[in-house]
């Protein structure tokens, strides 16, 4: 059957058509397949790229762990060595806290022992005073068995021997009674008591009742007659004139040269207040003539005030000691912290260089090493160098520097 021009024409075109559909899907088959080849490119640079970025967090992860273990090491390292130079200084300030707890007991002794003495000292005073009181109620009972010369003199050193037990002084330590010594003529001497002072020096000291004139003259009142205060004022004379001569053979003796460290007068004890005012009262001239003689005339009250001196003297002695002792013990505190103070600085000057070691350190390490360590990337895994041993620095021998530039001492 034939086909006709029309259809001819219509499958001719179809055909055409067919023809550029494929021609056109022909030709984007090649753009597909070089697209494809384009994403291929694509998709193995960015594996690549993806590869390098894995490969550089590796590394960076494994600097960084490696940075860490390195600076907690080096931590771990100072706090020790930080440690160690505390035990040090510990150590050092233990025997200051020490000295320091030895003086502070010493100063509150020495403040304890002041406060006590200023307390016995008031009652010592007190009982001064009570005493006086007694003594004077108690001469007019002992007028009648003052008038035996050995009662007199009895009760003459008994009133020594109770002045200077009251002033603080202890028999056998600070005072001796009836010391029999040598005088310069080879004569024994017996002085009644001697009063040790400190620095081995002595005091002698002899007691005088002259009391029988003044006891007669005591007896004649106020308002009696003429004639009989004649004879009273007589007596008073003969009274001073007894103590006179008690002066004379007093200065003859020379007590203090019979001592090598006495000073050069000798104390004439009278025990009552009242006898050796009214001898001076006689005699006006009494007192300069005695001082002229190196005889020191005392009552109770004077005598109790000079040994109170002594005794004050003795304390002082004493309070020197401790301070002596507090002196050696702040010296001793000073030689400790001057030791103190150089394990201190050298203690600074090891922390400076350790500084200094860590700076050039972290330097070094950023500008040289780390820069080095990044072309590492690039190199063949096969031909890196392997890593090196550490020296052991319990075993390593550190060779100090001897030159004088580097030296401790001269920095």
């Amino acid at each position: 059957m034939g086909i006709s021009q029309r259809e001819f024409n219509e499958l001719r075109s179809q055909y055409e058509q067919a023809r550029a559909q494929a021609q056109e899907n022909g030709n984007q088959a090649i753009r597909y397949r070089t697209q494809s080849e384009q994403l291929a490119e694509r998709l193995k640079f960015v594996e690549s790229e993806l590869l390098k970025a894995q490969q550089a967090e590796q590394l960076r992860v494994n600097r960084e762990e490696q940075l860490r273990a390195e600076r907690e090491e080096r931590e771990r390292l100072n706090r020790e060595k930080t440690l160690k130079e505390q035990g040090k200084v510990l150590e050092a300030l233990a025997p200051v806290k020490d000295n320091l707890e030895a003086l502070k007991n010493k100063v509150s002794q020495i403040e304890e022992g002041r406060k006590q003495e200023m307390g016995v000292l008031s009652t010592q005073l007190k009982g001064l005073s009570e005493q006086q009181t007694r003594l004077d109620r108690e001469t007019s009972s002992l007028s009648a068995a003052l008038r035996n010369n050995k009662v007199r003199g009895a009760w003459g050193e008994a009133q020594l021997k109770n002045i200077v037990e009251s002033a603080g002084l202890l028999e056998h330590v600070d005072f001796d009674t009836q010391v029999v010594v040598t005088g310069v003529n080879g004569e024994q001497q017996r002085p009644d008591m001697v009063v040790h002072l400190p620095g081995g020096k002595t005091i002698p000291v002899d007691a005088k009742v002259p009391y029988a004139d003044y006891q007669r003259a005591c007896e004649i009142p106020d308002n009696a007659s003429d004639e009989e205060l004649a004879r009273r004022s007589e007596l008073l004379k003969a009274h001073a004139k007894a103590l006179r001569e008690h002066v004379r053979v007093l200065g003859a003796k020379a007590y203090w040269q019979a001592f090598e460290t006495a000073p050069d007068f000798v104390v004439a004890f009278i025990p009552n207040e009242a006898l050796l005012q009214a001898a001076l009262e006689a005699d006006p001239t009494l007192m300069d003539d005695a001082f002229a003689q190196k005889v020191a005339l005392t009552s109770p009250v004077t005598l109790w005030a000079v040994l109170k001196s002594v005794a004050y003297a003795w304390q002082q002695q004493s309070l020197t000691d401790d301070a002596k002792e507090l002196f050696d013990l702040s010296r001793e505190l000073y030689d400790r912290f001057a030791v103190l103070g150089e394990n201190a600085s050298k203690l600074g000057v090891s922390l400076a260089r350790t500084v200094a070691a860590y700076n050039k350190f972290a330097s070094s390490l950023e500008s040289r090493v780390l820069v080095t360590a990044r072309k590492l990337q690039k190199l063949d895994q096969s031909k890196v160098i392997a890593s090196i041993d550490l020296i052991d620095s319990d075993k390593a021998d550190v060779k100090e520097l001897s030159a004088p530039e580097v030296s401790v001492e001269d920095r």
